[in-house]
């Protein structure tokens, strides 16, 4: 066990303002439940159709429930998601992931599930034209972002929750403590390691728990840019197929 590892005065930049970020980006969430609702509905029946429908056997769909749980999503969205796809339905997505850049050179990622490509493309690239953005090339964003494991909770200090995770064996890359949560940045195959060990600590709920691109180095906007940035991630974030977006702006408080 590399004790390194475990400092809670991060060796990342900016960690806060990555943890507000996710603060706010659920909060938007929790006050659009129907809306949320139905993309976990699609995302759950992808990843049931994708593998097996036992969360147990497949590591996919076990990340998203875990995620719909921190979202209140009620169990019968849920069932019926994995019913239908155990039913054999013939409904299909693809998942795409759009890059591209805001006002002032920001860097927006959209993570999509689709059952019509063209549709979904369109949409993306007009809520880009529509709000000072433009569509980038594979490739030209997410280099600047890490696929992070992201995991949250109550109950424990960051020291307690360090020694669980030591002794447990299990590798992170950080530990916060902000706000009375601890907050747990660990490599994305760990994503399970991490909720494992604190539940057998007597861990049951979690007030996040994400696989999410963070950004290496987050910008401040001007105020005019930040507003007509926010329009941005507001229409992105309403349209049909999208799951979810990501980006490199600290919004602040």
């Amino acid at each position: 066990m590399n004790q390194r590892q475990y400092t809670i005065e991060s060796e990342w930049n900016n960690l806060g303002r990555k943890w507000n970020n996710i603060k706010e980006k659920k909060a938007s969430k929790d006050v659009n439940t129907a809306r949320i609702y139905g993309k976990f509905g699609i995302e759950i029946y992808a990843a049931a159709k994708q593998g097996e429908p036992d969360p147990e056997a497949n590591q996919a769909l076990k990340v998203v429930l875990e995620r719909a749980k921190t979202y209140n999503v009620p169990k019968a969205i849920i069932d019926r998601a994995i019913e239908k796809a155990k039913g054999g339905s013939e409904e299909n997505y693809d998942e795409l992931r759009y890059e591209g850049f805001g006002p002032n050179g920001s860097m927006v990622i959209v993570d999509a599930l689709t059952n019509n490509v063209n549709r979904t493309a369109q949409a993306v690239r007009a809520a880009f034209r529509k709000n000072g953005g433009n569509m980038g090339v594979t490739g030209s964003v997410a280099y600047m972002f890490d696929e992070t494991a992201v995991i949250g909770f109550e109950g424990k200090t960051a020291d307690e929750a360090l020694e669980i995770l030591m002794e447990a064996d299990v590798d992170v890359r950080d530990i916060l403590e902000e706000e009375n949560a601890v907050i747990v940045y660990a490599e994305p195959d760990q994503f399970h390691s991490v909720q494992e060990a604190l539940k057998n600590a007597g861990i049951t709920e979690f007030t996040v728990a994400e696989l999410t691109m963070l950004a290496q180095n987050d910008i401040t906007l001007p105020e005019d840019a930040q507003a007509q940035f926010e329009k941005l991630i507001a229409a992105l974030e309403e349209l049909e197929d999208v799951q979810q977006v990501y980006h490199n702006v600290d919004l602040g408080e």
